[in-house]
């Protein structure tokens, strides 16, 4: 599983970094999380400057695709030249967006009419985009997931680890993560944010099979 972590200039770093860091936990079974950016070095909100793993083309090519937040998704939003190179296909990837990236997502045209989470300052520009917003961490419709809040980061690593190798897979991972002495209680509040989710998308699953 090759994932790309969109990663722009501004960007979250809680965002990009936790679930990156949770998704590398499956590097073992060939799974790798990359950061991916239009530019060769991009700087952090907090200004810490990280070189890219990946350009923005590689989001095309990966098995998932997961969109942080950042100070700038406004003006990322407003760049048609920049969205026009995101060439994401929720039929084949695996697409993931949290916070202000769940307004690049509606941009892009990958939430449609289906209700989205996100944090609660860009909540108003979602709606604007014409997309209900749920007051919830996290959603997910077929291969589209939205999360709402830094530490949210967890539930869309969960969910696409579940998705990709199964939810013990996703259980090992939040677990080894999680802070001694709450692990099973982190690991089930991850797996109760997204394991309805995942039992929709295996009854539809036994329905078209």
């Amino acid at each position: 599983m090759q994932i790309a972590v969109l990663t722009f200039d501004g960007f979250n770093e809680l965002d990009s970094f936790i679930a990156a860091a949770i998704l590398n936990r499956l590097r073992a079974q060939g799974w790798e999380a990359y950061i991916t950016s239009p530019t060769e070095e991009v700087t952090s909100m907090n200004g810490v400057t990280v070189r890219r793993q990946k350009p923005l083309a590689f989001a095309a090519e990966a098995d998932a695709v997961l969109i942080g937040s950042g100070i700038k998704t406004r003006e990322i939003a407003a760049n048609a030249d920049l969205l026009g190179q995101l060439r994401l296909d929720p039929v084949r990837q695996l697409i993931g967006a949290q916070c202000s990236g769940t307004l690049l997502l509606a941009k892009l045209g990958l939430i449609g009419t289906l209700p989205a989470c996100t944090d609660l300052t860009t909540k108003p520009w979602v709606i604007d985009a014409g997309v209900e917003v749920l007051d919830a961490p996290f959603v997910a419709h077929g291969n589209v997931a939205t999360a709402g809040g830094c530490l949210a980061a967890q539930y869309l690593a969960a969910w696409l680890i579940a998705r990709g190798a199964g939810t013990q897979a996703a259980r090992e991972a939040i677990h080894y993560v999680a802070p001694v002495g709450e692990k099973e209680e982190t690991v089930a509040r991850a797996l109760r944010a997204v394991s309805p989710f995942l039992l929709a998308e295996a009854e539809l699953s036994d329905r078209c099979g």
